[in-house]
């Protein structure tokens, strides 16, 4: 077996442990599961964890009591157990109050969810801001329940405490940052809740494994939207001044109905010319990645909705495969890792590092001698006799002499400061991916400057003494 298949193998079967080891906890937006779930996560990524208290005013918002949890019944007239918490923690309404009552069918009724369409599915229900209790169950159990007593039962309460979220930096030669967000605040549910987590611990390793990274990057973890907001309240300002883009990260799993793979979907940044929007529709238009777009909205999504709000503004998309309510296991027990699978969790990993190194690449360069064309066979880039037997010669093995050369000379022409790399590939009708061995070649001759972040035309290179 080949290195790299070695290599895939083992990541794959460390996906899978971990998703195991995540999936039974019971999370939520504050609480002993955030915390377990953020302690396991810190394995892969070094994690700085960060607590706002109970009653902290973020922004708009304010942080709940904190929700916690041991158990949670209902039993029927005859005495057994309709539903309980430990076989599933959807059973409960996520930040129930306690109960512990006796109650008709009718009066039990109002506190009782299903899904009629899905009726072998448990739903998820919340009840952050507002106190309620009340249980989840399929609707098939729930269309034979008999007149009688019901014991309803869910031992939990609400304490003094803090919203737990973490944070890790993995530092490159820029301070300019790139933000890749997760969130980590659902129960057991697969695609809709660990697929962005496990997808960003994983791509941190990958990142780190680089020999050199341009930018910055922050990874964040946080409890959807409150996290966010609480997040942006202690870090908003700094994050204007230092981010250059990014992801947020969200239901990057799942498969068609024969199991055949879906395709990256991503959502705009509000900015909509943002860095990452540029990099990703040309990575999707040439082909190097299958995907698909949609336009920002702050209607529904997730924390770029946060990251995007108009103070901020920050140049933020969202990376998605099965998309958020696209599909039938969406907020419900449906949710699993079978329909997840942990090789499309594979596939988002090797996409999005794809997606990263464009964007690494991306920038402005500059020609060191833009005054005439450069004399190539001086620097071993051209053959020193011209003729039909030499036009298709060239040292790169990757592409055809012919094609070789015309990319460098179209790369040396339009490095003025001015146009962006993503630019200069489709002058040359590539991706920008294609674009690496001349932008390695020209570096080694020492005859190309870059990547900048911003514009820098060639009276400032010369004002510099780059030229």
């Amino acid at each position: 077996m080949r290195t790299d298949e070695i290599n895939k193998q083992q990541e794959l079967i460390e996906m899978d442990r971990l998703f195991d080891r995540l999936f039974p906890i019971c999370r939520s937006i504050t609480g002993p599961g955030l915390r377990e779930t953020l302690s396991i996560l810190r394995e892969y990524v070094p994690l700085d964890t960060l607590h706002v208290p109970t009653g902290t005013k973020v922004l708009d918002w304010e942080i709940p009591q904190e929700w916690r949890i041991r158990a949670g019944w209902l039993k029927g007239p005859d005495g057994r157990k309709i539903v309980d918490f430990s076989d599933s923690n959807l059973h409960v309404i996520n930040y129930s109050e306690p109960v512990d009552e006796h109650f008709s069918l009718k009066e039990l009724k109002p506190h009782l969810h299903t899904l009629p369409h899905l009726p072998d599915a448990i739903p998820y229900v919340i009840s952050y801001y507002k106190r309620r209790w009340g249980f989840c169950l399929p609707y098939r159990v729930y269309e034979t329940l008999p007149e009688g007593q019901y014991h309803a039962y869910i031992d939990s309460e609400f304490v003094h405490g803090e919203l737990t979220m973490a944070h890790a930096i993995l530092p490159g030669e820029s301070e300019k940052e790139i933000l890749i967000s997760s969130y980590i605040c659902h129960p057991s549910m697969a695609n809709n809740e660990l697929s962005g987590p496990i997808v960003a611990a994983f791509l941190y390793r990958r990142l780190a494994a680089w020999k050199n990274r341009r930018f910055t990057y922050r990874f964040v973890f946080v409890p959807e939207t409150i996290g966010s907001i609480s997040y942006l309240h202690h870090f908003g300002h700094e994050m204007k001044e230092k981010v250059h883009t990014g992801l947020v990260l969200t239901c990057l799993g799942g498969t068609g109905k024969n199991k055949e793979e879906i395709p990256l979907s991503y959502k705009y940044s509000r900015k909509e010319h943002a860095p990452i929007d540029e990099i990703v529709a040309h990575l999707f238009e040439k082909g190097v990645i299958e995907g698909n777009t949609r336009p920002f909205t702050p209607a529904f999504g997730s924390d770029e909705r946060q990251y995007c709000s108009p103070g901020f503004n920050l140049p933020i998309g969202q990376m998605a495969r099965m998309v958020y309510g696209w599909y039938e296991g969406y907020h419900n027990s449906l949710d699993t890792k079978e329909f997840m699978t942990i090789e499309a969790l594979y596939r988002s990993v090797n996409e999005i590092e794809n997606v990263l190194y464009a964007v690494e690449l991306d920038g402005y360069y500059v020609n060191r001698h833009p005054y005439g064309e450069i004399k190539l066979d001086k620097h071993n880039l051209y053959p020193d006799m011209n003729g039909p037997s030499m036009r298709g010669k060239s040292n790169n093995t990757v592409v055809d002499g012919k094609t070789f050369l015309h990319r460098l000379l179209t790369m040396l022409n339009y490095a003025d400061g001015e146009h962006t790399l993503r630019e200069i590939a489709v002058r040359c009708s590539c991706s920008i991916l294609d674009m690496k061995p001349i932008i390695r070649t020209l570096q080694e001759k020492n005859l190309l400057v870059g990547p900048f972040v911003e514009k820098r035309g060639i009276s400032w290179y010369e004002q510099n003494g780059y030229i």
